[in-house]
């Protein structure tokens, strides 16, 4: 399959010149934790939210919610591996799991991490890459990203599934809270790539709100990975995703010189598979 793709978007790269002048801008006034999170949840999944009006997107205000919105994300699917009580393989029932993450999340991180696979490893110069990134289809790496992400997940959580469901439960939430928090450093450390996009859209992620984001991730990794693994595992795993993330994040810096939505998007999926590989050799 080749990794060549539709000429598109490459004049919307933002110009370097401007890039020393981009810095972190407040957020907007923040209506509560409540509308955070229904503005995270509309943002990142495909849950109902009810009637209340759309707000455009704030990063500033989604991360603070996102740990709280990610775990109620997380709830649906990672009860389906109490399948195994009813006599259900426990890889079967990771795998029924991970098919309702993905749906609840719209395969937002999926395809981000096909797209970004794509992008930074299918194209030579920063512009090609972006231009990549920007093609809704999904080449080789793309592919080959998509099936390792979800063939890892599958068997990291089956494998404790079939001995204890509800450690299963506890370990993969807790992977995808830091994960999906902790991908947000990309957002703090480098500017949008492109002029347009989710990312720029939804506006720069001041680092103090970040900070909270991630306190509060912190907290409930602790507490929901921490019965499941161990102590000690849980900060080996955070101090995983972290350093997983400061790569990720350097690799971005220097192959596009900035982020997108899709290279954040799979800064979470990384981080959620490094913060289960720690968890599960601690478990």
């Amino acid at each position: 399959m080749t990794q060549e793709r539709a000429e598109s978007g490459a004049g919307d790269r933002i110009d370097d010149s401007s890039r020393d002048t981009y810095r972190p801008t407040p957020a907007g006034r923040s209506l509560g934790l409540k509308h955070d999170m229904i503005m995270a949840l509309r943002f990142f999944s495909r849950l109902p939210t009810g009637e209340t009006p759309h707000e455009k997107p704030e990063l500033g205000r989604m991360a603070m919610a996102l740990p709280f919105a990610s775990v109620i994300m997380g709830i649906g699917p990672v009860a389906l591996l109490g399948g195994t009580w009813l006599g259900l393989p426990g890889y079967f029932a990771a795998a029924l799991a991970v098919a309702a993450m993905v749906m609840v999340g719209g395969g937002m991180m999926e395809d981000a991490l096909a797209d970004a696979a794509d992008g930074l490893f299918g194209g030579s110069t920063p512009e090609r890459r972006l231009e990549i990134l920007k093609d809704s289809r999904h080449g080789t790496f793309g592919v080959a990203a998509l099936c390792l992400f979800l063939v890892l997940r599958v068997t990291a959580i089956g494998g404790i599934a079939a001995l204890n469901p509800l450690a299963a439960a506890g370990l993969w939430l807790a992977a995808n809270i830091a994960g999906r928090s902790g991908a947000l450093w990309v957002a703090v450390a480098l500017p949008p790539a492109r002029a347009d996009g989710a990312s720029a859209t939804a506006g720069a992620l001041p680092a103090s709100r970040f900070a909270i984001g991630a306190v509060l991730a912190l907290l409930l990794v602790f507490v929901i990975g921490a019965p499941a693994s161990s102590l000690l595992g849980v900060i080996a795993a955070v101090l995983a995703v972290g350093l997983v993330v400061w790569g990720w994040t350097a690799l971005c810096r220097a192959l596009v010189g900035g982020q997108t939505g899709d290279l954040i998007g799979a800064a979470a999926g990384l981080g959620e598979i490094a913060a289960l590989t720690v968890l599960l050799i601690f478990a």
